[in-house]
């Protein structure tokens, strides 16, 4: 082979883990808003570690508590965007923006909550599987409002396809979710 055509299969192989990579960055959003601790346990190895901002633990550990929490609001939705991805052999890292928002029920009535900030991960390719091995999470901002969800009433009323956790979501009754 020639030197470019060495160099146009190098950057298809890159091509392919930086999709692959956001592919395992996207399910972490699916199982976090799903609250589908199997999605959400598949984008991590076994003895990673996530950091939130309280000190790093176990991976699965984390999203298993995570996930029962989230189980207590009415609902989220995590928005990725800006994805800098830096590989290197079967290692890569990667500074993705992430916006958070949260409806949840509190002692003032419901609230939402919306939070900004960065997912700092070093991802791992085994066996041709990338997953994130470690994550620390950056908060840059946060605002917290009574809500103003409308559920009921005018045009909203009539929008009956809503959001779910797992197994309710239409997700799982229209697409083969794997």
């Amino acid at each position: 082979m020639s030197e470019a055509s060495d160099r146009v299969a190098a950057d298809v192989l890159e091509m392919i883990a930086r999709v692959k990579i956001a592919d395992t960055l996207t399910r972490y959003s699916r199982g976090i808003d799903r609250c589908d601790i199997d999605t959400l346990l598949a984008v991590f190895w076994p003895e990673g570690t996530c950091d939130y901002g309280t000190g790093a633990s176990n991976a699965h550990d984390w999203a298993r508590n995570t996930v029962a929490a989230l189980k207590g609001m009415l609902r989220t939705q995590h928005a990725i965007s800006n994805l800098c991805i830096d590989i290197d052999g079967d290692k890569a890292q990667a500074e993705t923006y992430c916006q958070a928002y949260h409806e949840l029920d509190g002692p003032d009535g419901r609230t939402e909550m919306v939070v900004g900030g960065r997912y700092l991960d070093h991802l791992e390719r085994r066996d041709g599987v990338w997953k994130i091995f470690s994550r620390v999470y950056v908060m840059d901002w946060n605002r917290n409002v009574a809500s103003t969800c409308e559920w009921t009433t005018g045009i909203y009323a009539t929008l009956n396809n809503r959001g779910a956790r797992e197994p309710d979501d239409l997700l799982y009754k229209i697409l083969t979710v794997r």
